[in-house]
């Protein structure tokens, strides 16, 4: 078994709204992160007490700021979700190539990008694919009357999993841009985490119902692993870079680290023991750099920990 160790590296502040999205930026040392007062914040983890506010996402309906539910950055673009299905288009150095558009009818939970085509997921079920550099729809997919609220791609499968409010999982296939597979049921209710196997033959599965799931993709998508991973919602699922562990997040406050092989839990870490967050851990980042772990917290502060 893999044996690890924990080092709290930063406790970031400065956001005024919950952390609900952290993604890695243009060079390894960076991220950014995205939270409900509408900051869309750059943080260089070579000094990691300093962010640097990129943008700030307003919501043209209510001409307010909008939650940032999701987030991608790619060649000094960065493309946001807000609660309310808005899209926005950022170009932090050429501001008059900005744009907003309304994608979803609600909340952009999740964006992908896979060569130069971008996959978003809301509200009303629908599976949207745009023209990256166009900034336009290009087609889209309804796939569920509920909410989609987490999407994974295997490169090594050429295919995306997503998890819906409908408790189910759905496989589509990238090129042909059509369902290939669904495990129904998968969890009693919402899917909110869910993540693949660097091998691409295992898939991770988190919901609201707390249980954590492994999914056989060579065996036709047979369970191979559940229990109750956490006390209440599990929010994100990510691998380490070198694929040996995999981290776990939840509304119940704590990280939880796993052995990928063997899916035996490591360690937990939560507030009392490791000066964890208090509330939710809604979103996790695992960074190239130094193996550092990035998670972000409904008590607004983002923490870097060293993963030894």
């Amino acid at each position: 078994m893999n044996k690890i160790s924990i080092n709290k590296i930063a406790h970031l502040t400065g956001h005024k709204g919950g952390v609900f999205s952290l993604v890695q930026g243009k060079e390894e040392h960076l991220f950014l992160s995205g939270a409900g007062d509408g900051w869309i914040v750059e943080w260089d983890l070579t000094n990691p007490e300093n962010g640097r506010l990129i943008a700030q996402a307003e919501d043209t309906q209510t001409s307010g700021r909008a939650s940032v539910f999701s987030l991608l950055e790619k060649n000094d673009r960065i493309v946001a979700g807000n609660m309310n299905g808005g899209l926005h288009w950022i170009y932090p150095n050429e501001v008059s190539k900005n744009k907003d558009i309304l994608a979803h009818k609600k909340g952009v939970f999740d964006i992908q990008l896979i060569d130069h085509q971008m996959f978003t997921i809301g509200g009303k079920g629908i599976l949207t694919k745009w023209d990256m550099d166009e900034q336009r729809a290009i087609e889209s997919l309804q796939l569920s009357q509920k909410s989609l609220r987490k999407m994974a791609f295997s490169k090594k499968r050429n295919e995306l999993a997503i998890g819906s409010s409908d408790g189910n999982i759905y496989f589509i296939g990238v090129e042909n841009f059509s369902i290939k597979n669904i495990i129904e049921a998968a969890h009693e209710n919402s899917v909110f985490a869910l993540s693949y196997s660097p091998d691409g033959k295992f898939l991770w599965s988190g919901a609201r119902d707390a249980l954590l799931r492994i999914w056989d993709l060579e065996k036709n998508c047979e369970q191979i692993f559940s229990e109750p991973g956490h006390w209440f919602t599990i929010n994100e699922i990510v691998f380490s870079p070198n694929g040996k562990f995999v981290a776990t997040a939840s509304r119940d406050k704590t990280i939880k680290i796993w052995d990928a092989e063997n899916f035996k839990l490591l360690k937990v870490l939560d507030t009392v023991r490791n000066g964890g967050h208090i509330n939710s851990v809604n979103t996790l980042l695992w960074s190239k750099y130094n193996n550092w772990l990035i998670s972000g917290s409904d008590d607004r502060s983002i923490i870097v920990w060293e993963i030894a």
